[in-house]
């Protein structure tokens, strides 16, 4: 999408895939975000609660940057949910719930686009679906089945290319917060020091392909592995 963007070749289907983008961030970003507040007040920590990060409303999870760039590049992220390690419960260390904290938002993503892949591998299956393919024989034209197929596969790559994302382990993404629990703390405020290069860097490489080919890589491989995981599907059709 971004290099067509870029070249000044968009094509209809490339208008279509921005819309479905559009409207799957919207419905992603808050599950992402509302899993971090959800495992955060399992912990024992409400702060996300008070603040009303506890919800699915896309409003409240939405960051404009971070979500134009999840429509040109696949991957992106929303607002921090705010946690307090100090109210966490004492069961585990801190180190451990803000792991498993961060842990939650990607995995959410993982788990929805498991079910995802589910949907769309039924609906491959479906009438509906081979009807409409059979209609687009020899047309460059899209029909609804072809939209909806896209849409369904573009909630599939999306949750994944969240899921991958946010596995970074750069601040403020959550995989320097997993990737805390198992360094010390001296590393922890090198991070901490050097967080705004680190940033800046990462804004940068967002955009060129040494960073988007090998999550587009990761994303393509963990979609092939939701496919095999899904292959039990279509054998119920024989």
């Amino acid at each position: 999408m971004l290099m067509n963007l870029l070249s000044g070749g968009i094509t209809a289907g490339d208008l279509v895939n921005f819309v479905t983008r559009l409207f799957i961030i919207l419905m992603i970003l808050p599950l992402h975000e509302y899993a971090h507040a959800w495992a955060a007040y399992k912990l024992g920590d409400d702060t996300a609660m008070y603040q009303g990060r506890l919800t699915l409303n896309p409003l409240a999870h939405v960051d404009p940057i971070g979500a134009i760039c999840l429509l040109l590049c696949g991957f992106g992220w929303a607002k921090p949910v705010p946690i307090n390690p100090n109210r966490f419960s004492r069961k585990h260390s801190m180190r451990f719930g803000v792991a498993i904290t961060a842990l939650a938002g990607p995995m959410a993503n993982l788990v929805a686009a498991f079910f995802g892949m589910v949907i769309q591998r039924f609906y491959e299956l479906s009438d509906y679906w081979i009807n409409g393919l059979e209609s687009l024989a020899g047309s460059d034209s899209m029909n609804m089945p072809m939209m909806i197929y896209f849409m369904l596969n573009a909630f599939v790559t999306i949750n994944l290319g969240l899921c991958v994302f946010n596995l970074i382990p750069i601040p403020p993404l959550d995989g320097s917060k997993i990737l805390s629990y198992f360094t010390s703390g001296k590393f922890d405020r090198w991070f901490i020091r050097n967080q705004q290069v680190i940033r800046i860097v990462f804004l940068i490489l967002l955009f060129s392909p040494v960073l988007t080919i090998p999550m587009g890589i990761l994303r393509n491989l963990l979609y092939s592995l939701l496919t095999f995981a899904t292959n039990w599907i279509p054998l119920l059709f024989g």
